[in-house]
This record gives structure tokens, sequence and C-alpha cells, in this order.
């Protein structure tokens, strides 16, 4: 293992303000607990205020350093309104944000064939994935390019869905290869703003909402099959490597997965 040395220190930035959307479960309370691991104070957002609180509660057992807190603040980011309160709270709370992991997301039904998914299914999904995304990278764009001093690093939640699907997946596809050109997007018009953004994707990692994989789930060839999962904090970690580059680098795309799932060589 490298070593770190003194440039290593003086090239990372400070710990500074975070938001973690969807971060009362799974891969988001996983990076919460990562940055707050770290020394970042990080603004918890999410639909369930129990979830939430939960979050906040680990990170408090586990003894975050120095002045690293974490502030609940119950959100649905499919609302425009919703979301402008909470960046409005980030605002008055702290003055600035220096991180966003954009990670609010939601697979929709599954198994529903796509000639009978069912119109408010599909809405749903668009609505939380995508637009969610994209109206808190807006606000957080807005925060950061009038702070001083400007800037900050935004990630987004992709997945390996954002490069190849998987059966009967229309709407959540659809979202994560929507995701890819938003990232790229925020990427170009963030730049005279000091504003990096980067994608994580992200194969089977262990959490509730991938519980199904170690059981069985359908592949293409129409037979089904458990998949080999990893450990949810190796993507903590990632995205914690992600956020703490100085904002002269950005790894543009990552993509961390189990070794051995199916997905090189899927179909």
């Amino acid at each position: 293992m490298r070593k770190t040395d003194s440039t290593d220190q003086e090239h990372r930035p400070a710990p500074g303000i975070a938001l973690v959307t969807g971060a009362g479960s799974g891969i988001g309370r996983a990076v919460a607990l990562a940055l707050t691991g770290a020394g970042w104070t990080v603004v918890l957002a999410g639909r369930s205020p129990g979830t939430l609180d939960e979050t906040a509660a680990r990170a408090a057992a586990a003894g975050a350093p120095g002045t690293a807190a974490t502030l609940p603040v119950p959100t649905d980011v499919s609302d425009p309104q919703a979301v402008d309160a909470l960046f409005a709270t980030v605002r008055e709370r702290y003055g600035r944000l220096d991180l966003l992991f954009n990670n609010a997301g939601t697979f929709g039904p599954g198994g529903v064939p796509l000639d009978e998914l069912p119109y408010a299914a599909w809405r749903r999904v668009l609505d939380t994935n995508l637009t969610g995304t994209f109206l808190c990278a807006q606000a957080a764009f807005r925060l950061m390019r009038d702070q001083d001093p400007q800037g900050g690093r935004i990630i987004n939640n992709g997945s390996i869905s954002a490069h190849a699907p998987r059966p009967d997946s229309v709407a959540y596809t659809t979202t994560k290869h929507g995701m890819t050109g938003l990232t790229k997007s925020l990427s170009l018009d963030g730049r005279p703003y000091r504003i990096a953004c980067g994608q994580i994707d992200i194969g089977n990692a262990s959490t509730d909402m991938t519980e199904q994989t170690r059981r069985g789930v359908p592949q293409a060839n129409g037979e089904r099959m458990a998949e080999p999962v990893m450990d949810v904090a190796d993507v903590a970690r990632t995205v914690l490597h992600m956020a703490e580059l100085p904002l002269e680098a950005n790894i543009q795309f990552a993509t961390v997965m189990a070794t051995a799932m199916p997905y090189i060589g899927r179909g």
C-alpha cells in the first residue's frame, strides 16, 4: 500500500459540507457514514425521517472526527419545492456546499414487460431517478457558482445499467443512460465556475434493494441466476476518493462492481 506523504496532504482539500440524497439506507447511508468518518459535515436527504435519523445516529455512534456532524432533512427529490427548501436549509445553515452525492433512486416495478409497464410507474421512476437528480444538481450548481470560494463537486450515482440493461428494466435503464448525459453536461457547464462532476456506475453492491440478486434475477438468455455481490463499503470508499480530489482533478466515470457479476459479456 502506498504511503501518504506530505504532498498528498497538501493537495487534498479539507473536508467540507456535503449533501447525500437517498441517505436513509443502502449506498446513500454507506457514503454518508464514510464522509462523516473522514470529517465531512453531511446533510442527509431522503423521504423517510426515521431512516435519516438512524443514519445520523450511526454516524454519531461511530464518533465522527473533528466538527463532522449530520443534519437530516426529509426531502422528496422529485418535488421542485421540496428541493428548493432543502438547498435553502443548506445555504442558511452552512452558507456553502462542497459536495453533492446524487444517489436517490428507485428500480420501479420488477419483472414487468415493456408493453405492460403502467404510465404511472414509468413517470415515478423518471421523476425520482432523473428529474430528481437534475433538480438537486441545478440547485447545487447555483449555490456552488455563487459561493466564496467558488466551486464544488457533484457525483452522480449511475449504474451498470447506464451501459447495459437487464431484462424488463426499460424505465430504470432509460434514467441511467440519461444520467450519463446529465453528468457530461454538468461537467462542461461547470468548468467556468470550478464545479467538477463525475459519475460512479455501480454493479451489485449488497443492500436491501439488491437482496433479490443473491436469490436469482433474470438474465438476457431467459434463465434466472443468482449473482455475486460486493460490500457496499467498497462503493463508499470509491465515492470518498472521488470527493477528496482537489477541484483541479476529476474522476469523470468510475465503475465499481462485484468482480464476477455477469456484466462483461452480458447477453
